[in-house]
C-alpha cells in the first residue's frame, strides 16, 4: 500500500488544492465517496476503466458521458487526467487519500462502524456524539457496515482503537475467561 500512496497523493493533494481554491471541497468529498461506492460495486466500469486494450481518449469519453452531469469539473478534470497517465488502476486509492487529506484539513476523524442491524437516525446521532466526545476532534464522519454476525451491538475502529459492544465480542470474551480459569 505504500507504494500505492505515493502514487496517489500528489493527485490527491493537488485535487484538495484546487477544490479549496474553488470553495468546493465539501461537495467533491461527497462525489468522491459516491464515485468510490460505484467504483467498488461495479466490476465491469472498474474492469473497463483499468483495461489497458481501451485507449485513454475512449475511457475518457466513457467517464465524460456517465459522469459529466454529476461530478464538479475539478474532479471530472483528476479522472481525465488519470486516464490520459494510464493511472485508473490506482483511482480507488487516489479518492481515499483525497479524502483522508480532506478529513486531516478539516480536522475529521473517520470511526468505522460495525453494526449487527441498521441503526435509526437517533441512535446513529447518539453514536456520533458519543464517538465524537471520545475522539475530542471538531466532527466524526461515521463509516456504517451492517455485520449480522456480531450477533447484537456493535464494533467501532478509529484509527488504531476499536470498542468492541457486540454480543459476539462479548461472548468470544466469556469463552476465553473460561478457557483462563480450567
Amino acid at each position: 500500500m505504500p507504494l500505492l500512496n505515493t502514487l496517489a497523493t500528489p493527485y490527491a493533494e493537488a485535487l484538495l488544492q484546487v477544490t479549496d481554491g474553488r470553495s468546493e471541497s465539501d461537495d467533491v468529498a461527497a462525489q468522491c465517496k459516491e464515485l468510490l461506492a460505484v467504483w467498488d460495486s461495479s466490476t465491469a466500469l472498474r474492469d473497463a476503466m483499468t483495461s489497458p486494450v481501451l485507449e485513454p481518449a475512449a475511457k475518457k469519453q466513457a467517464l465524460a458521458q456517465l459522469l459529466a452531469e454529476q461530478i464538479k469539473p475539478s474532479l471530472m478534470n483528476l479522472l481525465k487526467v488519470l486516464a490520459d497517465r494510464q493511472r485508473l488502476t490506482a483511482l480507488d486509492a487516489v479518492l481515499r487519500r483525497y479524502l483522508e487529506l480532506y478529513r486531516e484539513s478539516r480536522n475529521i476523524s473517520l470511526a468505522h462502524v460495525r453494526c449487527a442491524q441498521a441503526l435509526s437516525d437517533d441512535q446513529t446521532k447518539a453514536l456520533t456524539a458519543k464517538v465524537q466526545s471520545m475522539v475530542g476532534t471538531g466532527s466524526v464522519e461515521i463509516d456504517l457496515t451492517i455485520d449480522a454476525s456480531l450477533i447484537g451491538g456493535f464494533v467501532i475502529n478509529i484509527g488504531s482503537q476499536v470498542i468492541d459492544a457486540s454480543l459476539s465480542g462479548q461472548v468470544r470474551r466469556l469463552g476465553l475467561s473460561l478457557a483462563k480459569a480450567s
